[in-house]
């Protein structure tokens, strides 16, 4: 849909416009009214912070192909929420939620990783016009910041955009088809939570490690949950800008460097020459990207501070700070979508819920050979599908106090996700190239 002149054109009044949706959204998520309470069963509230800013877009109020905000928070506060998520993680903590959670994590993991390729495999017999599309609108590219999203979250979605270049049209219609069939699943594991007994009984998994996992998880947040002071969220903010400075510094020295030995290796070879070396699979790996730098730097630097006392700063709520950011981030993902342009390729849908059913399968099969309790599968699979936002929703479908298990594997995708979804980018180029 083309757009007249956005009525509101003025970033600042942009960015105050998304800020006052956000908390408009978040109050209402508090709010005791019966309408809100029923409301908010059926309709995540991350849904609802891509939709609206889109509905905003579609109708003209904005125009966010004339806005600099996304660049800004993709730039700046994307890197920051990256250090500031991953910097909780605890190893150590993860480890000893035992095996099979770990074990149904990285299957969830892998399954999307695989299912991604396999899809584009399956619709490149029986309709290769869903996965077709060339340079920016290559549906693979697109795929990609579905690999994002569904391995860590809404940054890594944003970098995967980024990384492999995805146009604005595409992107409209794989944020769709990820919200709609992520929340699709989530449905599901929510309606086995509630059968989780029975469904445990059924193949005689132990759940004796919940109740211990359940009091472990108690006692850490005691113990480190306090009442921030300005001292600590300088502190944070320090932590979060300052590495994201050094990220942007480290990677612009590298994507520079490889992206002028790829350009050279490309006019020695257009002109006829044969290059010493051929640095051109640089470019095809996005190894010449300063983008890609600055995320992979970014995680990089929160996973070494995860090793660190600096991970005490989580109980001030340095990950809360985070997902303020990711949130902003998503709104101004959302004010570049379209709602109308997913009707112009309305199989990808098909493809998305191919995807799914190989990750849900292979969690399925999984968790039945190794007698994993339903709340580990179900948990493992919404922290790598839905991340910190909603992962904790359905760990609090099994029990309240169980919910920041699902933000500790949550943190898991976060620091994954940039690696994995990579990975899964490059199998899809290559199997879609062939």
């Amino acid at each position: 849909m083309e757009h007249q002149e956005a009525l509101l054109t003025n970033d600042a009044v942009v960015f105050g416009l998304l800020a006052i949706t956000l908390g408009a959204i978040f109050y209402t998520t508090q709010s005791s009214h019966p309408f809100w309470r029923r409301f908010y069963t059926y309709v995540p509230a991350l849904l609802l912070c891509y939709f609206i800013p889109s509905l905003y877009n579609t109708f003209g109020i904005i125009d966010g192909s004339a806005s600099n905000l996304y660049y800004m928070a993709s730039r700046y506060l994307l890197p920051a929420a990256l250090i500031l998520l991953t910097l909780s993680i605890d190893l150590q903590a993860i480890a000893r939620l035992g095996r099979k959670a770990v074990i149904m994590f990285l299957t969830g993991t892998f399954g999307i990783v695989i299912g991604g390729p396999l899809a584009i495999l399956l619709f490149s017999v029986i309709a290769p016009d869903v996965v077709g599309g060339a340079g920016p609108d290559a549906v693979w590219r697109g795929m990609t910041t579905i690999a994002g999203a569904w391995i860590g979250g809404g940054a890594n979605q944003a970098a995967m955009k980024e990384v492999f270049e995805v146009g604005d049209a595409l992107f409209s219609q794989m944020v769709t088809v990820d919200v709609i069939i992520a929340n699709i699943w989530m449905a599901v594991l929510l309606f086995m939570a509630a059968r989780a007994d029975k469904l445990d009984a059924k193949i005689h998994a132990d759940t004796s490690a919940i109740d211990h996992l359940r009091r472990k998880v108690e006692a850490f947040q005691a113990e480190h949950a306090r009442i921030p002071v300005l001292s600590d969220l300088m502190y944070i903010a320090a932590i979060g800008f300052g590495l994201t400075g050094l990220s942007h510094f480290i990677g612009n020295w590298a994507g520079t460097g490889l992206g002028a030995l790829a350009a050279e290796s490309k006019r020695q070879v257009s002109a006829g020459m044969e290059p010493a070396v051929d640095w051109r699979w640089l470019s095809d790996f996005s190894l010449d990207s300063t983008f890609f730098w600055l995320i992979v730097l970014a995680t990089t630097f929160g996973i070494i501070l995860s090793f660190t006392k600096v991970k005490l700063i989580e109980g001030a709520g340095a990950s809360k700070i985070g997902s303020v950011f990711i949130y902003v981030l998503v709104a101004t993902i959302g004010m570049h979508m379209d709602i109308t342009a997913v009707f112009s390729n309305p199989g990808l849908f098909a493809v998305g819920a191919v995807w799914m059913t190989i990750h849900a399968a292979l969690m399925l099969i999984v968790a039945r050979v190794i007698r994993a309790p339903t709340f580990y599968m179900a948990v493992a699979s919404q922290a790598n599908v839905g991340g910190a936002a909603s992962a904790p929703v359905v760990a609090s479908a099994f029990h309240p106090s169980l919910a920041p298990v699902g933000v500790l594997l949550a943190v898991l995708g976060y620091a994954l996700g940039t690696y994995a979804a990579y990975l899964c980018g490059q199998l899809m180029r290559i199997v879609a190239v062939n």
